[in-house]
């Protein structure tokens, strides 16, 4: 396919992709009262277990519309990650054979819960991360936090965890597209293994090192999966292109 016909095919993917988010963000916009509460709900529990002031402050007159508009759009790419997913798959699979597009289906059907599972770590990790940092507030003094840089933390940390786990996929992309090598992935193991201590450590925001690790080594176990997966596919296209006398 020439250069010009990918840009617009990925125009079209890009659009596609937009298109699923906008209408999950309107199923977002109409179930926002309830996904607020979820998500001011570690705040005010831990205030209960503490005794102590903390809630969620809308500092401005339009704060409460444009954190509705950002939740809405946080939830839209949640609840349209199968289909956002789907179209980067259908970007790279026209490029790839009838045979790896089948070796390969299960793999990225996998893409979703993938997603998903990083994302409810995040979550699940939450109300630790808020007990940690809000620790330090000195005694006698309560919680007052602003609303657009709470949730903009959950959101990130959120979204970091599910992309970190679709790193298998795009790998595996990249190398049944034939842009990159099985074997290119595996050299450079030592640094992708620092990378990913380097991104736990960042996207966790709290202090101990299980939270990092928990992270961190299924990033790792999915990293060597996906080298694991694209050598068979190495394997699989040099035995056709030898046979075909290409190679």
């Amino acid at each position: 396919m020439p250069l010009l016909d990918h840009l617009r095919e990925l125009r079209r993917r890009i659009l596609l992709a937009t298109v699923g988010v906008v209408i999950g963000a309107v199923v977002g916009w109409l179930v926002y009262t309830p996904l607020f509460e979820a998500l001011q709900k570690p705040i005010l529990d831990l205030a209960d277990r503490r005794g102590t002031t903390a809630l969620v402050n809308f500092a401005g007159v339009a704060a409460s519309l444009d954190i509705q508009i950002k939740v809405s759009l946080f939830a839209g790419v949640i609840l349209s990650s199968p289909w956002w997913i789907y179209q980067l798959w259908a970007f790279i699979a026209p490029g790839l054979t009838h045979r790896e597009k089948r070796y390969t289906l299960g793999f990225v059907a996998a893409a979703v819960p993938l997603f998903l599972a990083g994302a409810a770590i995040a979550w699940l990790m939450l109300p630790k991360a808020v007990a940690i940092l809000t620790g330090f507030t000195p005694p006698g003094a309560g919680n007052i936090i602003d609303a657009q840089t709470y949730l903009t933390f959950v959101m990130q940390m959120v979204l970091a965890f599910g992309l970190a786990f679709l790193l298998p996929v795009v790998m595996v992309g990249l190398t049944l597209a034939g842009l990159v090598r099985a074997a290119t992935w595996l050299a450079g193991w030592r640094w992708a293994v620092m990378g990913s201590a380097v991104f736990a450590a960042v996207a966790t925001p709290t202090s101990d090192a299980l939270s990092m690790f928990i992270l961190m080594v299924p990033i790792v176990v999915l990293y060597f999966a996906a080298i694991g997966v694209g050598m068979l596919a190495d394997h699989r296209r040099d035995a056709r292109l030898a046979a075909e006398g290409l190679r």
